[in-house]
């Protein structure tokens, strides 16, 4: 029955085999993991929850349901400003901080005031200082110890992502001491986050994320068991964070794998039974969007779910805003509740591992961690992170899998809800305070899912502020409205992702219509009868170039659009026709 399905797209042929069908409607992420079009019970669950290999593992406390960690993040540059935004979250929902210390966040000499109304044996603090790190972690610490208190939380120690982020040399010695404090003064303190999140918004895949930070994690016991900590203090004072975006199976395997992995690396280092990966999910910086920002809801609402149902030990969601700049109260309290609904209101802490035994999920979290392994592996042939980084190993590999995705995004195989696909260009965005710019300092690269069709809305605001108006195409209709209403849609939300407004009508409006540039949208069957001949009416109108909707061949057509097509391409070539500046 497939096999005839296939047979009228063209992909297969009465004479395929049947035991090749399936392979066909196969595909790989970007990373390379396979993804089939069938899973079955042999793809089964490994194991009861809170046992080997860790991928189900559950929470320790209550009846073994403990939800996660609400971390909220904060980083505005005003010490005031941020130590009422932490009240804030703390009385309403969050359950920890996350703040960002240093150049372009909290300056580290305002931490004092910034944690005034913490109680620091409560609610957790995690720091993310960069190369600010042990005067942070100083300045947290002795602030304890002023009060008395025994603290909970991170010190947020990172040399390799901090080499990963700005390109500068891994000194990885140096930050030994603050584990070994940890663990002698400060039991429910660590000092380790092995943060995945460079390689992730440098645009890598899961695997990519997930070897990585094995690697650094691997790195890291190293460095603590030879400054004389036990493995499993070693271990104690490692947390990773990952991003998690809005393919939900995906990031839900991704932390699934996290512990898959982590698990098998105690197991070889002698850490004792029980020993799994502390996780920080936070929503993906790659995956939001500048314009139709509210969409940005829904993604971290699908990313959110996914981290709760792989079973994160902590969340962070980003505000809707985040790529406007600094958050205000409103988009900080929506990023709060998100959290809170789906703990509370949809219960979804209150199941222990709710994707495991679906075939995909567990299929799909071997998979991914063998491939993460293998990454693992690759970069330890190479030295170790370190090296791996410092080589351009890691840059190369994360480089490929961006350009896959970027590919499939400029084609709208990976479509951006509000970007490139069903653009808003009547909105208006909200108006925020720019958050400080980290500067280029060499590092792995930054990028964002949209920034092409991005980069083409600017061109297009620029040139509406310029002259008071966005440039335009007429989509010129053939035919009743039944023959030309589906190309037409289909051309209107292509031309609008750049920026570009649509006028429809018959090709003889054209002039009236002010534009250069024309599009023809009806049936193939229409097409073969007029097309050829409206073309040329719009030719004569002064079209200086004629598109069509549709694969055809025709007489004074230049180019054609169709579904598949690189509308990057086309929309960048048409901004260019219009005179539209970069």
């Amino acid at each position: 029955m497939v096999r005839g399905v296939l047979r009228k797209t063209g992909a297969a042929s009465e004479d395929t085999p049947l035991d090749e069908i399936e392979g066909l409607l196969a595909h790989e992420t970007y990373d390379g993991v396979p993804i089939a079009a069938l899973y079955t019970a042999e793809d089964s669950a490994p194991g009861r929850p809170g046992l080997a290999p860790r991928v189900r593992e559950i929470m320790p406390e209550g009846e073994g349901l403990a939800g996660w960690d609400v971390r909220q993040r904060h980083g505005h540059p005003d010490a005031e400003t941020t130590r009422a935004a932490i009240l804030a979250d703390l009385e309403n929902g969050a359950t920890s901080v996350w703040l960002t210390l240093g150049e372009g966040g909290i300056p580290v000499a305002a931490l004092p005031d910034v944690l005034r109304d913490v109680h620091l044996n409560l609610a957790p603090v995690v720091l993310d200082a960069g190369a600010e790190t042990g005067e942070a972690a100083e300045a947290f610490l002795s602030l304890a110890a002023e009060r008395g208190t025994e603290p909970v939380g991170n010190l947020g120690a990172d040399p390799l992502g901090l080499a990963a982020r700005t390109g500068a040399r891994a000194i990885l010695d140096d930050v030994a001491v603050l584990a070994i404090r940890c663990v002698r003064e400060f039991p429910k303190v660590r000092a380790f986050t092995v943060d995945a999140t460079p390689y992730h918004d440098a645009g890598g895949g899961d695997a990519d994320e997930l070897g990585a930070a094995v690697a650094a994690g691997v790195a890291y016991l190293r460095v603590l068991t030879a400054a004389g900590l036990t493995v499993d203090e070693a271990f104690g004072q490692i947390e990773f964070r990952f991003a998690v975006n809005a393919d939900q199976f995906a990031s839900i395997a991704k932390l699934r794998a996290a512990r898959r992995l982590w698990q098998r690396v105690a197991e070889v280092s002698g850490a004792r039974d029980g020993t799994v990966a502390t996780i920080h999910a936070v929503t993906s910086s790659a995956m939001m969007t500048r314009h139709d920002p509210w969409v940005n809801m829904l993604r971290t609402t699908v990313a959110t779910f996914a981290a709760g149902v792989g079973g994160a030990d902590a969340v962070t969601v980003q505000p809707f805003d985040a790529r406007l700049g600094l958050p205000d109260d409103f988009s900080r309290r929506i990023a709060r509740n998100t959290q809170t609904l789906l703990l509370e209101e949809s219960s979804l802490a209150r199941v222990v591992d709710p994707a495991g035994g679906s075939w995909y999920v567990e299929r799909l979290t071997e998979d991914l961690a063998q491939a993460a392994w293998a990454w693992f592996t690759e970069i330890e042939k190479a030295g170790g992170l370190a090296d791996a980084l410092a080589s351009g190993l890691v840059a190369r590999r994360l480089g490929e899998t961006w350009e896959r995705r970027r590919r499939d995004v400029a084609h709208r195989k990976a479509p951006l809800t509000g970007l490139s696909e069903f653009p808003n260009l009547a909105e208006t965005l909200p108006s925020r305070r720019p958050a400080p710019s980290s500067p280029d300092t060499g590092g792995l690269p930054v990028v964002t899912y949209g920034q092409d069709f991005e980069a083409l809305r600017d061109r297009s605001d620029a040139h509406r502020d310029a002259t008071g108006a966005r440039p335009k195409v007429y989509l010129a209709t053939l035919g009743p409205v039944a023959a030309h209403t589906g190309r037409v849609t289909f051309a209107a939300n292509l031309f609008q992702a750049g920026g570009v407004e649509t006028v429809i009508g018959p090709p003889e409006g054209f002039a009236a219509s002010g534009a250069t540039i024309a599009c023809l949208c009806s049936s193939d069957r229409v097409y073969e009868e007029r097309a050829a001949d409206a073309a040329r009416t719009l030719r004569d109108a002064g079209a200086v170039k004629v598109w069509l909707a549709g694969k055809g061949s025709y007489e004074g057509v230049d180019a054609r659009i169709f579904a598949g097509c690189d509308a990057v391409e086309v929309l960048t070539t048409t901004l260019t026709d219009l005179g539209v500046n970069r």
